[in-house]
């Protein structure tokens, strides 16, 4: 890689690889796990990074990928550990975790977390990554009807979490 290439991939690195692994976490809800997906994320961006910097796409690129390792992450289960829905998430606040430390945040992520793993996506990319229904697409490698369809039902599962509509409560009083 040429020595003004590798700048504008550090410097990506540099500024955009907590936003990423953000979403990785609010993916998987592992803060280990989602710097693993990062870290992977950003291997394989580092691969194709003169190509991709080229064509511009460089944030869609990196987001795609991050979302599909997490992803493929949360389907593969290993030998030595087993990775499940509900229990995957842990139910106490990680030391190491800055969203833990604050209740409400917690309690979105506890939500998020029972939601299945493509619908939590699309309620990642379109609400915490504002990202508009065609981006969401992009990253999922689906259909915008996919990404609305998703997301409308992982909203009406959102609605009707008891904690979530306690923490809205308190929020509204």
């Amino acid at each position: 890689m040429k020595d003004e290439t590798e700048r504008d991939y550090i410097d990506f690195v540099t500024h955009q690889a907590n936003a990423l692994c953000r979403t990785a976490y609010l993916l998987c809800g592992d803060w280990r796990r989602a710097e693993d997906a990062t870290q992977e994320a950003l291997i394989r961006l580092y691969r194709v990074w003169g190509r991709i910097h080229r064509k511009g796409a460089v944030g869609a690129y990196a987001r795609k990928v991050v979302v599909s390792t997490t992803l493929d992450a949360l389907r593969r289960k290993s030998s030595q550990e087993l990775v499940g829905g509900d229990d995957y998430f842990t139910a106490e606040a990680d030391p190491a975790d800055p969203l833990g430390v604050l209740e409400n945040r917690l309690v979105i992520t506890q939500a998020l977390a029972e939601l299945p793993p493509r619908q939590r996506a699309c309620v990642v990319l379109r609400y915490f990554d504002e990202l508009s229904v065609d981006e969401t697409a992009a990253a999922l490698n689906c259909r915008p009807g996919t990404v609305k369809s998703q997301t409308l039902r992982a909203l009406d599962k959102l609605r009707t979490h008891p904690a979530l509509a306690e923490l809205m409560q308190g929020v509204l009083n």
